[in-house]
C-alpha cells in the first residue's frame, strides 16, 4: 500500500466501521469478535482512519466519570511508522478532555505514548487456556447480586464510574458475588473472560477464580490481572501466561480509590 497521510481521513467511529475494525484487530493477533468490539464501542467515542473507504486505523476513548480509558488503538501494519498513530491519539485525547487518561500499552505503542507524556504505573499480565476445575469456593453467591453495591465497590477500587457497563455485562454474563467483592464471567474472544474482579483481598479474588474454574472446567478462559499472586493461582488452574501490557496514565488526578477494594481482574485491557 502506497499512500500519504493527507489522503487518509479521520471520521467518527460508528457501527458501520465494525467489520473493518475486526479485520484490523485480527491482523494484529487480537481475538476480538464483532460482539467484543461492539461492547467497547457502546461505551466509547472514537475515530477511524479511512483510505479510499477502507478502515486503516482505529482509536477509542471510553469516559467513566473523571477518568477516560484510551483503547483499541490500531494502525494497519502497512501504514505503521508514518505518524498515523499520533493522529489517532491526538483525536481521542481531545475526546477525553481534562480527565485523567489511562491506557494499556503494547511494546509497539509504548514509545509513542511516552512521547505524549504518559507515565508507566504498572503492568497487566494475560493468562489463558483450558481451565482445570478447582473445588468450588464457599460463600460465593452465583444466583443473586446487588448491582448498586457492585458499582460502589468498583468505584472504590478503580475510581471509574461504570454503572452502565457493569449493568450490561451482568445481563449478558454470570455474576459471582459476596459482601467482599464480585466478579463477572462472559463470552469474549476464543471463549470466556473473567473480569472485572473486584475484591477486598486476594483470598476473595481467588475464590471468584476458583468458582469460574469450577463452572468452566475444560473450557477456554482468559484473565487479565495486575496482581501477580492471582496470576500464579491462574497457572495452577491450567492458564498460561501469554503476555500483557504496561499500564500508563496521563493527567493523573489525586487518587481516592484502591484503599478498601482493589481491581484484581480487568473487564478488558480496553475498558480497565
Amino acid at each position: 500500500m502506497t499512500t500519504t497521510l493527507d489522503r487518509i481521513q479521520l471520521v467518527d467511529f460508528s457501527a458501520d466501521h465494525l467489520p473493518g475494525a475486526v479485520r484490523l484487530s485480527q491482523e494484529a493477533g487480537w481475538p476480538h469478535r464483532t460482539q467484543d468490539w461492539a461492547l467497547t464501542l457502546s461505551h466509547s467515542t472514537g475515530v477511524v482512519a479511512l483510505q479510499e473507504g477502507e478502515v486503516v486505523g482505529t482509536a477509542l476513548a471510553s469516559v467513566f466519570g473523571d477518568v477516560a480509558t484510551l483503547n483499541m488503538i490500531i494502525v494497519d501494519e502497512r501504514l505503521r511508522g508514518r505518524r498515523l498513530g499520533r493522529r489517532l491519539m491526538d483525536a481521542v485525547i481531545a475526546y477525553a478532555g481534562a480527565r485523567e487518561m489511562r491506557l494499556i500499552a503494547t511494546q509497539d505503542g509504548l514509545p509513542l505514548y511516552e512521547k505524549l507524556g504518559f507515565k508507566a504505573i504498572g503492568d497487566v499480565a494475560q493468562f489463558q487456556g483450558l481451565v482445570r476445575a478447582a473445588p468450588p469456593a464457599d460463600g460465593v453467591n452465583t444466583d443473586g447480586y446487588d448491582l448498586d453495591r457492585m458499582v460502589a465497590m468498583d468505584r472504590a477500587a478503580s475510581g471509574l464510574e461504570r454503572g452502565d457497563l457493569l449493568k450490561q455485562i451482568s445481563e449478558q454474563g454470570q455474576v459471582f458475588y459476596t459482601d467482599q467483592g464480585f466478579a463477572m464471567l462472559r463470552d469474549f474472544g476464543r471463549g470466556k473472560v473473567l473480569g472485572p474482579i473486584v475484591a477486598q483481598n486476594l483470598e476473595t479474588a481467588r475464590s471468584f477464580l476458583a468458582t469460574a474454574a469450577h463452572t468452566e472446567n475444560g473450557s477456554f478462559l482468559r484473565l487479565d490481572t495486575p496482581v501477580p499472586e492471582l496470576g500464579t493461582f491462574a497457572q495452577e488452574l491450567g492458564l498460561e501466561p501469554v503476555g500483557g501490557g504496561t499500564c500508563m496514565v496521563l493527567q493523573p488526578q489525586q487518587a481516592t480509590y484502591g484503599n478498601t477494594f482493589q481491581t484484581y481482574g480487568l473487564v478488558s485491557q480496553a475498558l480497565g
